[in-house]
């Protein structure tokens, strides 16, 4: 957020290239000084920000061959725990006598933690995932749902 507040996100994006000064253009130059500048800055608030161990390990990282770095080192294992949350909530059922509020509660945070886990969601999947965990019971409340046909959000249907 901090990156994105400064403008300074286009440094984990974009290489920085050295150029040489006397053969490039005093624009060309103030580009990349520029770029150098921000790209310092950058590193050193994502170090600061490290244990310990990651701090040493990426001392003398560029912003851009850092994040590329870490994007491929924690790639997997976000996937993995992408992979456990959607399979938590397709099995996620409420049985019957039990909370609905808390049924709810618990696949907002499942929904919740993917889109944390840049998982993006259809508006209405996450409301036709709460629809499909409940018992025949409430077969009347979801053709009541469908016939209203209105928008309505995860929190409104909690409500």
């Amino acid at each position: 957020m901090a990156l994105r507040f400064e403008n300074k996100e286009y440094v984990l994006e974009k290489e920085l290239v050295e150029i040489n000064e006397a053969i490039g253009t005093p624009d060309e130059y103030a580009s990349y000084k520029k770029h150098y500048d921000d790209a310092t800055k950058v590193a050193c608030i994502m170090v600061a920000t490290m244990i310990p161990e990651l701090q040493r390990f990426y001392e003398d990282y560029r912003a851009y061959e850092m994040n590329k770095d870490l994007v491929e080192r924690f790639h997997k294992r976000a996937c993995q725990k992408k992979f456990e949350v959607v399979k938590a909530l397709m099995t996620c059922k409420i049985k019957e006598g039990k909370s609905v509020c808390s049924h709810v509660q618990r696949i907002q945070r499942y929904v919740e933690r993917l889109v944390r886990l840049t998982m993006h969601f259809d508006k209405e999947l996450d409301i036709d995932m709460v629809l499909k965990s409940l018992p025949s019971c409430y077969d009347q409340f979801i053709l009541a749902y469908h016939l209203n046909n209105k928008e309505t959000t995860l929190a409104q249907l909690h409500n």
